[in-house]
């Protein structure tokens, strides 16, 4: 028999809302509280932000899903020895080890025309989910386009600027690096490219980089970042350079009955 004091959950008249967001909006309450539900959520998205920093990306594994695909990989290690070093010294995660400064050393030193790198940055989820499906689309255009590429270089307690040194390892004029975000609670898997144009280690700045974010299975999609991403390469070497000075002018055209329905404010 129910309490007759007990609060019912009351929803916000705006509650029709939350199908065009994923933020947490109309939660509605139970008295002056949010509603259990909305309380358990939170948490849920919170254990997944975390766990997406803290849990290790499992490199052995994606390095053997890139070679099924014919892929080679070179797997590489930045001077933060772990996860509690990455998170308290980023410029630690800017710096290859010793090792991995001597496996590159060891490589062929022929100049490349592209590097992709992977890197596990703040969300080894991202880069599990998406790293693999997106390289096998991204790879086979960059050949097409006759770029000589060294392997694929996959990098433990990785930051973005990582790829300048390894660009710079094998003279490559373009640096792309695919990197896992840093989680939010309605995206813990959201992985961002980095691209630069003549990347050099100690000399590149944020600025002289484009950045393609939120590739994720609720934002941006592989086609949609690989069209933004091959734009860029495009314009990189017609105008040689990257950054601010570059912008990317590519547009999603829809159907404008799928364009209707997606903006509510025209229903």
């Amino acid at each position: 028999m129910s309490d007759s004091n007990e609060p019912t959950t009351t929803e916000d008249p705006w509650h029709n809302l939350k199908q065009f967001t994923p933020a947490r909006i109309a939660l509605g309450r139970a008295g002056m509280s949010l509603p259990t539900s909305a309380c358990l959520d939170f948490q849920l998205a919170h254990a997944l932000a975390r766990d997406a920093v803290n849990i290790p990306l499992d490199f052995a594994g994606l390095e053997q899903r890139l070679n099924v695909h014919g892929f080679q990989t070179l797997t590489l290690q930045t001077q933060a020895e772990n996860q509690s070093v990455y998170l308290q010294r980023p410029d630690l995660g800017r710096l290859l080890s010793a090792s991995s400064m001597a496996c590159l050393q060891h490589s062929a030193l022929i100049p490349f025309d592209a590097v992709v790198v992977v890197a596990d940055g703040l969300s080894s989820t991202a880069i599990e989910h998406h790293a693999e499906p997106f390289l096998s689309l991204l790879l086979p255009e960059l050949q097409r386009k006759d770029y000589r590429l060294p392997p694929v270089c996959l990098v433990k307690h990785g930051r973005v600027a990582i790829g300048d040194a390894i660009a710079e390892h094998y003279a490559a004029s373009l640096c792309i690096v695919l990197i896992g975000e840093r989680p939010g609670l309605s995206s813990p898997d959201s992985m961002g490219i980095y691209f630069t144009y003549q990347a050099r280690s100690g000399i590149s700045t944020d600025a002289d980089r484009n950045c393609i974010s939120n590739i994720h299975d609720n934002g941006l999609s592989y086609q949609q970042a690989l069209k933004k991403l091959l734009f860029l390469v495009d314009e990189a070497e017609k105008l040689q350079l990257s950054g601010i000075n570059l912008k990317d002018q590519t547009t999603d055209t829809a159907p404008n009955d799928l364009q209707k329905q997606a903006n509510f404010l025209l229903n």
